[in-house]
């Protein structure tokens, strides 16, 4: 997943005029945000809008975060690679691959078995 260069553009947009301009400093999120592909979290019908700075609905009346809020809480957690997060809402699991990339041990669960079958799925690709 972290391979996929395609888009990359759109991600350093959103970084920039999204994340650091709202001031989000640590700069591991950012370099984080930089390389995880938002776009492969949601469905095709809603790509187009992948880096806009607003949620995106991923089904069964669910929502992958809007960015900025993904990297506040990402950096206010501010994870030490090796830690231990429990993440409760799997969702599409974008929060879960930034926490991952960061360098924790992340354990995700979810109600919605079909969102955390999806997640499971790009989480190992």
């Amino acid at each position: 997943m972290l391979n996929d260069h395609s888009r990359r553009v759109e991600r350093d947009g959103m970084v920039d005029t999204q994340l650091v301009v709202e001031g989000i400093a640590h700069p591991a999120v950012i370099s984080t945000m930089r390389r995880v592909p938002r776009h492969r979290f949601i469905s095709v019908q809603e790509n187009e809008d992948a880096y806009g700075d607003f949620p995106l609905p991923i089904g069964y009346d669910q929502t992958i975060s809007q960015p900025y809020i993904v990297a506040f809480m990402s950096e206010a957690l501010n994870v030490q690679p090796g830690e231990k997060v429990l993440e409760i809402g799997t969702g599409s699991g974008y929060q879960a691959a930034i926490l991952a990339e960061l360098g924790a041990q992340v354990l995700t669960v979810g109600i919605v078995e079909a969102l955390a079958v999806r997640a499971k799925e790009i989480l190992q690709d």
